[in-house]
């Protein structure tokens, strides 16, 4: 497979995860206690993992 293709393919799969990790999140967040120290910690912690599960995406879209 070509790299070009590969890019173009892993550029979808990105935005996928990307809209589907959002609807997920503020789902969950709505279902939070409403109380400003346990939705700082939700969404702060939730907002730095989204780029983990990405990373063999990534490794393989660059792939020679």
């Amino acid at each position: 497979m070509s790299p070009r293709l590969r890019k173009f393919i892993g550029m979808f799969a990105i935005l996928g995860f990307v809209l589907a990790y959002i609807v997920a999140a503020v789902t969950i967040g709505d279902h939070l206690p409403d109380h400003w120290a346990v939705r700082l910690a939700y969404y702060g912690v939730v907002g730095t993992v989204w780029g983990f599960p990405l990373f063999p995406l990534i490794k393989w879209m660059n792939r020679e």
